[in-house]
């Protein structure tokens, strides 16, 4: 047997998109054993997944974790965080470690300079280099997200309306320059043909209150707070597409191959963090031209130069006329 530990301690969309080293891993190299280190509010995205042996959790006291990790007997280490707590650990375990390439100098050079050393790279790539030397090759089969039986959320649990398709929106990001802000989601929502179904935390549930108050007469659920993150994955599963963010959401509905209209702000998909091998007719939309964007690689609380054009200045009725294009199937496609 060879045991593995793969180290990603956050966040939902980073998670996801270090499912494709678990799997060839596990598929591609013989007697493979792989274990996952996370963060306690992540693991509960992965216990589903039949290619992880074990989730470690990683405790508030690191040398915890370690210790409880010593006696795994471990052979490697990926560490696909590439941070100074990953650094303790690994180093710790005196095991033969393999650290992603997370490429901060270029993303600090087109941020701050507008210089773009950056590979045309996805992530999902960069990751799997991290295990080139096992001979692991990318198997194509792109994002895994696996729901457990009893979060599964079936089109025939929601209302009357939504029971023939409907249109997700996850209208959350961690960061407001990420965010459409409320009133140009209303807008967007009042032109769907299709019920929608408001996805979010808690933290968003008055927003999506917002929505569906402005809109009397729509055909809108506000499921921001309602669900947990699988049960979430499982009513984008079943949505007919997805409008989202540059968030979790987003690569969660890659992994199921939903057709995803990605609405970008101060991020761009140049990062190599846009959706992974995701359905036929998923277009990114972007405000391209603006001299000021990307403002920052993850995300701000609020826009440098106020005016916050990058979120502002999307067609609205472009994004709605592409979300209400019917079908979903397997083939990326690339648009603005």
């Amino acid at each position: 047997m060879v045991k593995f530990l793969v180290i990603r301690f956050s966040s939902i969309g980073d998670i996801i998109l270090t499912t494709p080293v678990v799997r060839c891993l596990k598929l591609q190299v013989e007697s493979a054993e792989v274990h996952f280190l996370t963060k306690p509010a992540f693991g509960a995205m992965l216990g589903a997944n039949r290619y992880i042996s074990k989730i470690h959790i990683l405790s508030e006291n690191p040398g915890e974790t370690i210790d409880a990790l010593r006696g795994e007997g471990f052979d490697y280490v990926i560490d696909l965080q590439n941070n100074l707590r990953s650094l303790r650990i690994k180093r710790s375990l005196k095991r033969m470690y393999f650290t992603v390439n997370k490429l901060n100098l270029k993303k600090w050079l087109l941020v701050n300079f507008r210089i773009n050393r950056l590979p045309d790279l996805h992530i999902v790539d960069r990751y799997l280099k991290t295990v080139e030397l096992f001979d692991v090759k990318n198997d194509g089969a792109g994002l895994d997200y696996f729901i457990p039986e009893e979060e599964v959320v079936i089109p025939s649990s929601l209302p009357e309306t939504f029971k023939n398709g409907y249109i997700a929106a996850a209208i959350g990001a961690k960061h407001n320059t990420k965010r459409l802000p409320p009133d140009r989601w209303t807008e967007l929502a009042g032109k769907l043909q299709k019920p929608v179904v408001l996805i979010g935390g808690t933290e968003d549930r008055a927003v999506g209150e917002k929505i569906i108050d402005a809109l009397p007469g729509t055909t809108i659920l506000n499921g921001c707070g309602r669900w947990t993150i699988n049960q979430s994955a499982s009513v984008i599963e079943h949505s007919d597409c997805i409008i989202t963010h540059d968030t979790g959401m987003m690569h969660i509905a890659a992994a199921f191959k939903k057709r995803i209209i990605t609405i970008w702000g101060n991020t761009i998909p140049q990062f190599g963090m846009s959706a992974y091998l995701p359905g036929e007719g998923s277009v990114n939309f972007e405000v391209n031209g603006l001299t000021c964007r990307p403002c920052s690689k993850l995300g701000m609380e609020k826009c440098p130069k106020k005016h916050f054009r990058c979120m502002m200045d999307h067609d609205i009725q472009k994004i709605a006329v592409t979300a209400n294009r019917p079908g979903n199937s397997t083939a990326p496609q690339t648009g603005r």
